[in-house]
């Protein structure tokens, strides 16, 4: 049992963790961000967050000691996987494969974090229980980290989705793409049922410029919404069950992600 002290300034420690996965063939470097054992006395929570080589580009750890000064952020533990030269194949919608064949691997991807990874943390950092696990990604890394988590409720909590690929689609734009062509969105009608899940959704204005339909609002911000329509059909309410963040200006990089992260990290595990 964890309880977290204001009366003590809360630090960031980095560990590295490495799972040789047998699953994936390869090892996978992994960036524990810990908090300080000192500040720490209250329920911890897990955040593991795809792309975990952006974590310096992203700021987090100067955006979670903040909040932890401050005074906002239950203890989290994050973990930030690195993602491999493979990031095209083993990212993606699990079983569901693009156009082009990427994402052939986005199903063992899903083995790996559920069969090695979840376990490995559990053994490598002794904590025993966690009050509430995310998974969050950015761009390709989002579209993921939504898929992984729609297919195990049982085992995540909440999403977090910043700029994340919906477009991910089964047919090319030139050969009779229509938008049910897109995969996240089939995935989430085709599903029985209401996953017991929470979803943080983020795009920027200037994610990119490209308008499929031609209605004067860029792919980005129409697949996230159309994400937010299939949600509510299953039953989610906004804001109890969705938040949805549009950053004016903001564009498909690590900046905006890392400028929107803190409104993530609250949601998620604000106090």
């Amino acid at each position: 049992m964890y309880l977290y002290s204001t009366t003590t300034k809360m630090t960031i420690t980095t560990q590295e963790l490495i799972i040789n996965s047998d699953v994936l063939g390869r090892d996978v470097t992994c960036t524990l961000l810990l908090p300080s054992d000192e500040g720490v006395m209250e329920p911890m929570h897990l955040l593991l967050l795809n792309d975990g080589q952006e974590l310096g580009n992203l700021k987090l750890v100067d955006t979670m000691e903040n909040l932890y000064e401050r005074n906002c952020l239950r203890p989290v533990l994050v973990v930030a996987i690195h993602a491999g030269e493979d990031r095209l194949q083993e990212y993606g919608i699990a079983g569901r494969p693009d156009y082009k064949n990427r994402g052939d691997k986005a199903d063992l991807y899903t083995q790996f974090v559920v069969n090695e990874l979840l376990p490995g943390i559990y053994q490598e950092t002794g904590i025993e229980h966690f009050e509430s696990t995310a998974f969050a990604g950015c761009s390709l890394g989002g579209l993921t980290a939504f898929d992984v988590a729609w297919n195990n409720p049982d085992l995540f909590d909440k999403v977090g989705a910043f700029s994340a690929s919906f477009w991910w689609r089964s047919k090319d734009l030139a050969k009779g793409y229509t938008a049910d062509d897109r995969l996240m969105h089939s995935v989430i009608k085709a599903t029985e049922g209401k996953p017991e899940l929470k979803f943080w959704l983020q795009t920027g204005t200037r994610d990119e410029t490209a308008d499929r339909n031609k209605n004067g609002i860029i792919d980005s911000i129409d697949d996230t919404i159309d994400i937010i329509i299939e949600l509510e059909k299953k039953g989610y309410t906004r804001p109890a069950d969705i938040q949805y963040l549009e950053v004016v200006g903001g564009k498909h990089d690590t900046e905006t992600w890392g400028k929107a992260m803190p409104k993530f990290l609250c949601w998620a595990f604000g106090k």
